[in-house]
């Protein structure tokens, strides 16, 4: 194959899973929706794009997560524009982008991964709550340190379990099945 047709279906390819992985960010949230508590406690958003990021690029990555929450509000009007969907699209922008990017300089085993997957989950959900800060502060609305935590980490802890046993076996089995799109 020559090298503009190998570029081309590399392409192709992260065009592919990034629609893929939108879809899901749109879709599964449905899956978890009906009970509120369930829904918002697994985090089914946080997957697609973790997963995104891992298997398509950073640019990739960065791109699904900040348009699946607005997109999904728009369509579906969950999350809620402001403030959930606005800090949603800049947490999952950097889950994306920071997955795919560490991804890519990190060694591509299961220790590189959990760490990629791990800096980009602390890292998102710092960017989070200094999203939801500045947002209820043109609210007039106060954001307190214990309201971050229990966004942050409480209320999230069995999607973030979820996320630490899915997404690094997947992306492990992808990587050495060879259907990574994250490479030159």
């Amino acid at each position: 194959m020559s090298n503009t047709s190998s570029a081309n279906s590399l392409k192709v390819r992260r065009l592919t899973y990034a629609a893929i992985c939108l879809a899901l960010a749109l879709v599964l949230p449905f899956l978890t929706g009906q009970i509120p508590q369930i829904g918002s406690a697994l985090c089914p958003m946080h997957i697609p794009v973790l997963l995104c990021g891992f298997l398509c690029g950073w640019p990739w990555g960065l791109a699904v997560g900040f348009i699946a929450p607005l997109l999904r509000s728009v369509l579906f009007g969950m999350p809620v524009m402001v403030p959930g969907a606005v800090a949603m699209a800049f947490e999952l922008a950097v889950y994306g982008c920071v997955a795919g990017f560490l991804y890519r300089k990190f060694p591509k085993t299961i220790p590189g991964i959990y760490a990629s997957l791990l800096i980009a989950m602390v890292l998102g959900r710092v960017v989070w709550g200094i999203a939801r800060l500045v947002l209820a502060g043109i609210a007039g609305n106060g954001f307190t340190f214990a309201a971050f935590l229990s966004g942050a980490i409480t209320m999230a802890i069995p999607g973030i379990i979820v996320q630490l046993v899915l997404i690094p076996v997947i992306v492990y089995a992808l990587e050495k099945a060879g259907l990574n799109a994250n490479r030159d």
